[in-house]
């Protein structure tokens, strides 16, 4: 990875610090990929790093259980409007060596503070989101401070060619990863959550499942638009959807609206979500724009065909006609086609999910998180 190594006055006169100290910066500890990710990499961390997470919101906190269940501390900002200065003042009593953002407005922050106070500590962003995605105003701000960064890595390669050109040779791609043995072990779950799912049913219907949040970057209307004509098709499909946010409600009253209620089931915000996972027969995700998909990793180590648009770095994970069937983006009938062609063929979904299986080696957690600490020991002068 490029970097400019982290040159302090402890870790240049004092290398043997007992702890390496970080920080992970997030907006908020929801369910969102990013978050997920943080939680992935603190269940596969080095346990001689002190790891602290600081949120900025703080009604995202369904993950805050898992984090501190990992052995990390977990702290809200504060501060309000005034955010920047409850930061610093949190940052300067922690103390850290590294400091991971993993949101590009507090990046900014970071890299300000960083510069221009006391506070001694490298900084090593993630982007998580194709730049153009972002507010104008944050964009120009990270045009304008990016280059302070220690070191910087992007989720995918489509993420990376979205940032400023000058960036992209300073800028690594890590594929970020899951935690493949738990996963695996779901796998067994099969039929006990087929079961709970569909009842008496469970032989006989195919589940196409979702798991994203209700935003419309995820382009629910797409996905309910093909799960009404696939059902025009066939009696044996059912369509399970897990996710929470603001478009919940109104995807809701559109499912009612159709009169699908007894073909499409919203489950919410689920704490077992890969559980429920491990039923499906057919995962998908009909997304406008990604990163790269943490639930998308998920299926994959779940042994289970995608179909899915070709949304940011999802080609880069789903080999059409291999792995999965991608589709373009915002075509419901061809997501509709595509769904069928995998209910309507056995053997397909079979070796499909077999090549899925095969695939989830390329996103191991804890291969991910060795690659990253290396990268923190690197900057903070300890590597």
């Amino acid at each position: 990875m490029s970097h400019t190594p982290h040159t302090t006055s402890e870790a240049t006169n004092s290398p043997h610090r007992e702890t390496l100290r970080v920080v992970h910066l997030i907006k908020g500890l929801g369910p969102g990929g990013a978050e997920r990710l943080i939680v992935n990499q603190l269940e596969t961390a080095d346990p001689d790093i002190d790891y602290t997470v600081l949120r900025l919101v703080g009604h995202k906190n369904h993950l805050v259980a898992a984090v501190e269940a990992a052995g990390a501390t977990s702290h809200l900002i504060g501060g309000g409007r005034f955010w920047p200065f409850a930061l610093r003042k949190k940052l300067t009593a922690i103390a850290p060596d590294v400091i991971h953002v993993h949101s590009p407005v507090l990046a900014i922050a970071a890299r300000a503070l960083v510069t221009m106070t006391a506070l001694d500590a490298a900084v090593l962003t993630t982007e998580h989101n194709r730049w153009p995605r972002h507010h104008w105003l944050t964009r120009f701000g990270n045009r304008l401070t990016a280059a302070r960064d220690t070191a910087r890595i992007a989720v995918s390669e489509d993420v990376r060619q979205s940032m400023s050109a000058s960036l992209h040779s300073t800028t690594d791609v890590l594929d970020h990863g899951v935690p493949l043995a738990p996963l695996i072990g779901l796998r067994t779950k099969r039929p006990e959550m087929r079961a709970r799912l569909l009842g008496d049913s469970a032989d006989s219907s195919i589940i196409i499942g979702i798991v994203a949040n209700f935003r419309p970057e995820k382009a629910y209307d797409v996905f309910l638009d093909a799960a009404d004509q696939l059902n025009e098709r066939r009696s044996d499909v059912r369509f399970f959807v897990v996710g929470q946010g603001p478009g919940e409600a109104a995807f809701r009253n559109a499912v009612r609206e159709r009169g699908l209620e007894s073909v499409v089931e919203v489950l919410g915000y689920r704490d077992d979500a890969t559980e429920v996972m491990s039923a499906f027969d057919i995962f998908t995700l009909t997304s406008r724009h990604e990163g790269k998909p943490v639930s998308l990793m998920e299926a994959f180590a779940l042994g289970i065909p995608v179909v899915a648009t070709r949304a940011g770095g999802i080609p880069e994970a789903v080999l059409d006609g291999t792995n999965g069937i991608l589709v373009d983006i915002d075509d419901a009938p061809a997501v509709s086609r595509a769904w069928e062609q995998l209910a309507a063929d056995t053997e397909l979904r079979s070796q499909m999910g077999q090549a899925a299986a095969v695939a989830a080696a390329g996103f191991d957690a804890s291969v991910a998180t060795k690659s990253i600490e290396a990268v923190y020991r690197s900057i903070a002068g300890r590597g």
